[in-house]
């Protein structure tokens, strides 16, 4: 990332920072499994317990906040205890998008809904993911620690509508890449 993209767009990343910075260190941490938990986050980032939706926030963000991924499975983790929880597409859930444009420059900022913030760039991606229990490709982004977050479908349709106005006056034509930019990066969302 360039200097002058720092520069300009200071406050978001600072404001991506802020969020990064309140996590604990999980990193760190070295338990022992300690078994499966029955805890589901579905596919619309809802953290499901024993059947039932946890609905308290507070309670959501303190479980995605200690949640790491190891080798293909989802833990929650503390100094003395690891749990391995179901993940169904992606830990968390993309609920807003903003677009700031400064000096011709553009920068994605995109909130979770346990309130993780992230610029879209080379260290937080945007891209689209096929899973077998899908048919088409997903919108994903790199949050933290390799923790993706699964894009509403209100907030890939507002992305895309921005690169759509991007695109207009090119000459278009079927099979043609629709991509956009954050942060001096390209990001292909699909073809036209």
């Amino acid at each position: 990332m360039t200097d002058k993209l720092e520069t300009l767009f200071a406050d978001l990343l600072a404001s991506q920072e802020k969020t990064s910075a309140s996590l604990p260190p999980v990193h760190l941490w070295t338990p022992q499994l300690s078994g499966d938990m029955d805890m589901l986050i579905d596919r619309e980032g809802r953290w499901i317990h024993e059947g039932g939706e946890i609905k308290r926030p507070a309670m959501v963000k303190l479980f995605a906040s200690i949640l790491v991924y190891e080798e293909g499975d989802y833990f929650l983790i503390t100094p003395v205890e690891k749990w391995r929880i179901q993940v169904e597409i992606a830990p968390l859930f993309v609920i807003a998008a903003e677009r700031e444009t400064r000096d011709g420059c553009q920068a994605i900022k995109l909130t979770t809904r346990t309130g993780d913030v992230v610029i879209v760039d080379s260290q937080h991606p945007l891209s689209m993911q096929s899973f077998p229990s899908c048919d088409e490709p997903l919108p994903l982004v790199l949050i933290r620690r390799n923790l993706q977050a699964l894009l509403s479908r209100n907030v890939f349709y507002e992305i895309v509508e921005w690169a759509a106005e991007m695109a207009d006056g090119a000459d278009k034509k079927e099979g043609d890449e629709l991509s956009i930019s954050s942060m001096g990066e390209r990001f292909l969302l699909g073809s036209f």
